[in-house]
């Protein structure tokens, strides 16, 4: 028995999310949002925290500051069920903080790195990490400290044994470099977006991105908002759907799908019952503020996985 179902490093920060801006921002002006909601966030810590919700066993390594914001999402997470004890604290560093501007069907996000640059090998205990079935990295790009490294701890993972997960989010410099592609070597599973698979597969057409990938990645999976999601292993092709529900905004929608995929990859599930178990975790993702407040609620969770499963 291992100790851990999922290990992750990655990102420990905050969400602070705007409601109600209007759509021009004009220079030297207060301008009003009619709400907001201050949230966990981050793309590994979302993953690691909605993971715990569904059940599984989760240890997480990651960075933040000595500070009030970096307490309180380490609280967070630790309070959502996941293993914190390896996150280290660093002096004279700010914990890093998103700030979301939340529009009707669109939205533009600000981040503040602080200690999200500042995760580094020497602040990793493989042995932690390697106390597990599966290993997961989101947020490749933002990972200015680990990501020269990052097929090394990828190759580390496979060789003590463990299944690896690898969700690359955006690049912020929006440059999309090929060093991505000697990690994918060591991935098992693979997570983009649409966009994200047609940047790192250098091609607009999402069939030839997915071809490309899958002749790297055993299981690639390409979340499709809206659309749903659709997953190529080998010449096996699922597609899944959308879950429908009223949407509060999509904040750590897709991480959220990453945790319901690998809940039900780790049970031994089936591809088109993966896919559904991560639409049904993105939608539900969805339906609260930020990317784990309504997984956070375990009676609202609890019913809507049971309605929508």
């Amino acid at each position: 028995m291992t100790r851990f179902d999922v290990t992750i490093a990655g990102e420990l920060n905050l969400d602070l999310i705007l409601y109600g801006l209007p759509e021009a921002l004009p220079p030297e002006r207060e301008l009003l949002a009619d709400n907001m909601m201050l949230t966990l966030g981050s793309s590994s810590a979302i993953v690691a925290h909605n993971l715990a919700a569904l059940g599984d066993r989760v240890g997480f390594v990651s960075c933040i500051g000595d500070d009030p914001l970096g307490n309180i999402a380490l609280e967070r997470l630790g309070a959502g069920g996941v293993e914190v004890q390896e996150v280290v604290r660093r002096s004279g560093i700010q914990t890093g903080l998103s700030v979301i501007l939340q529009r009707e069907k669109w939205r533009t996000i600000l981040t503040y790195p602080g200690t999200i640059y500042d995760l580094k090998p020497e602040h990793i205990n493989f042995d932690y990490l390697a106390a597990s079935r599966h290993f997961h990295l989101s947020s490749f790009y933002l990972q200015r400290a680990l990501r020269p490294r990052a097929a090394e701890l990828f190759r580390r993972m496979k060789e003590r044994g463990l299944t690896t997960s690898l969700d690359p989010n955006d690049d912020p410099d929006d440059e999309w470099k090929n060093d991505i592609l000697e990690t994918l070597r060591y991935v098992d599973i693979f997570l983009p977006n649409e966009r994200e698979a047609k940047k790192i597969a250098e091609t607009e057409n999402i069939e030839e991105a997915v071809s490309k990938l899958a002749s790297i990645v055993p299981l690639v999976v390409v979340k499709l908002g809206a659309d749903g999601a659709l997953a190529q292993r080998g010449s096996e092709r699922c597609v899944g759907s959308a879950t429908r529900v009223k949407t509060v905004d999509a904040v750590g929608a897709g991480d959220s799908f990453d945790a319901g995929f690998l809940h039900e990859f780790l049970r031994g599930g089936g591809l088109q019952g993966c896919l559904s178990s991560g639409n049904v975790a993105g939608a539900l993702s969805t339906t609260r503020a930020g990317g784990t407040e309504a997984f956070r609620d375990s009676e609202y969770r609890n019913r809507f996985l049971r309605e929508q499963l």
